[in-house]
């Protein structure tokens, strides 16, 4: 029995439709020689179509170039019919018991194999459900659709890796933001600190010398003032005794008042000044002036600087707190050390970064002259550095520490002369793009007529002689100042600044203008 029930199964299961697995219903041959039912095969061919693909074998995927003409077997016919009439019904697939039928999903009402999806219906569904509940629909084979699914999920996948890396990168440049501000705010906390402690020293020794010098002035005023005091005492007592004798002379007779009148004499003495401090006051003048200055510096403009950094806005939220100690005036700037000697141990060489130059600008001299060409722009190699419409250059020098000193002949008077930080605007037109113009940069403007000082766009009027064919710079990175030096080291201008990136020297030349970096020797 076992032999013969083996052989009614294998028979059985060349009887099967390899697309529904069940028994043919009108068995059609096509021309590779495989054998469907007749509406599993047309329904396939008819999905495949959707998606612009041509009828082809599902089985060895032979392709056709027209769709085959469906011819009924009719030897299969008779062999499904006498197997269904004789035999153990063969709509009892063999293979559900094997692993093939076991891996595939079957439907839940027909117990067929799940082998289209319904689009419309958004799920699987086997042969007989396409036939007669989704004939309409758009269908496609569970398989295609899985590839799809498969795609759109690879897409997914690196669009979500995208993100993840953006995110990662976004995370990683925040992180790197934040140490950055940790220490932008506290070299900006402990250069305020300097500033206040090192003004507050100053003033203390000044205060102190001021009053030693008083008190001696003092002391000697006094002692001058106590002795013509003493001689004005002591004329006093002798105008007292001239005003006796002549008291004793009235009392005498006729004769004697006559000839003894005529003895006395008034006494005559040099007027003495009862002033005391005149002398003291003019000489404390200067320092009066002074102290003047620097009591509205620090009374006035300091508060007003203070109250608009921490002073709460119109909704009561904080305002940006950075220093606005961008430009102080001259007299609070310190003094540093004057005259060739005491600048030539902070001499630097330097030399102007050709990448920078706007096309109107020629170097020479190895690069340590630009010259503002007056027959028109060069063509020059486009470069992410360079600065596209303004005619200014930057060198290659960059300063995040200690003290520099440079000097810089100019033809003509028609330059802006600073430092800048890396980020400036190199590529937009108008002035944004000029040393001086914006938040990242501070420049002293040559004119004929007079001294400028620039940043941020804000601008300060220098008094004094305006034609200076040489500039020092003195950069003093720790102590936030920048001061120039016109010829014969006089001081022009100093600005104190908490600076938190690293500086470049900058130059905007006017047209038909040269600018030449001096020698250090």
């Amino acid at each position: 029995m076992s032999t013969l029930s083996s052989e009614m199964e294998s028979q059985n299961s060349n009887l099967l439709c390899s697309i529904c697995w069940e028994c043919f219903m009108v068995p059609v041959t096509i021309p590779c020689g495989h054998t469907f039912c007749q509406k599993c095969i047309t329904l396939h061919w008819d999905t495949k179509i959707k998606s612009d693909i041509g009828p082809q074998c599902p089985i060895c995927n032979e392709k056709f170039a027209t769709r085959p003409t469906l011819k009924r077997n009719v030897s299969l016919s008779v062999l499904t019919e006498a197997a269904i009439s004789t035999g153990p019904s063969c709509r009892e697939s063999p293979m559900r018991g094997s692993e093939g039928a076991r891996a595939m999903l079957l439907c839940d009402r027909h117990k067929k194999p799940l082998v289209y999806y319904c689009r419309q219906d958004k799920m699987s569904v086997c042969c007989e459900c396409g036939i007669s509940q989704c004939a309409s629909h758009d269908k496609i084979l569970l398989e295609a659709e899985k590839e799809n699914q498969e795609l759109l999920l690879e897409r997914k996948s690196k669009e979500v890796e995208k993100l993840t890396e953006a995110t990662q990168k976004s995370i990683n440049e925040l992180k790197e933001n934040i140490s950055q501000a940790k220490v932008t705010l506290q070299q900006t906390s402990t250069w305020v600190n300097v500033k206040f402690s090192s003004l507050i020293k100053i003033l203390a020794e000044k205060q102190e010398a001021t009053e030693f010098f008083i008190e001696k002035q003092k002391e000697a005023a006094i002692s001058e003032a106590e002795a013509r005091l003493a001689e004005l005492e002591e004329r006093s007592l002798v105008l007292q005794q001239s005003q006796g004798q002549i008291a004793a002379v009235r009392t005498l007779s006729d004769t004697e008042l006559i000839k003894e009148s005529q003895v006395i004499e008034v006494p005559r003495f040099k007027d003495i000044p009862t002033d005391v401090t005149a002398n003291l006051l003019d000489r404390l003048n200067g320092v009066t002036d002074v102290l003047s200055r620097v009591s509205k510096l620090v009374s006035e403009d300091l508060e007003k600087a203070v109250t608009t950094a921490v002073g709460p806005d119109k909704d009561g939220s904080p305002q940006d707190k950075r220093p606005v100690l961008a430009v102080v005036p001259s007299p609070a700037a310190p003094c540093n050390p004057g005259g060739k000697e005491g600048l030539s141990a902070y001499r630097c060489s330097l030399t102007f970064d050709p990448r920078t130059a706007n096309g109107h600008l020629f170097l020479s001299q190895e690069n340590r002259r630009a010259e503002h060409l007056t027959s028109g722009p060069r063509p020059v190699p486009a470069h992410e550095s360079r600065f596209d419409h303004t005619w200014q250059v930057l060198c290659f020098q960059g300063f995040t520490h200690g003290q520099h000193y440079w000097e810089l002949e100019v033809s003509k008077p028609w330059a802006y002369l600073g430092v800048t930080y890396e980020n400036i605007p190199r590529k937009e037109k108008g002035k944004r793009c000029m040393v001086g113009m914006n938040d990242l940069s501070w420049s002293l403007q040559l004119d004929e007529h007079q001294l400028s000082a620039w940043h941020n766009g804000r601008r300060e009027t220098l008094a004094g002689h305006s034609q200076h064919s040489r500039i020092g710079m003195l950069l003093d990175y720790e102590a936030g100042t920048l001061t120039y030096y016109g010829d014969g080291q006089t001081r022009l201008h100093a600005f104190h600044y908490a600076f938190s990136q690293e500086l470049f020297p900058a130059c905007w030349i006017g047209e038909g203008v040269s600018i030449t970096l001096c020698s250090t020797n």
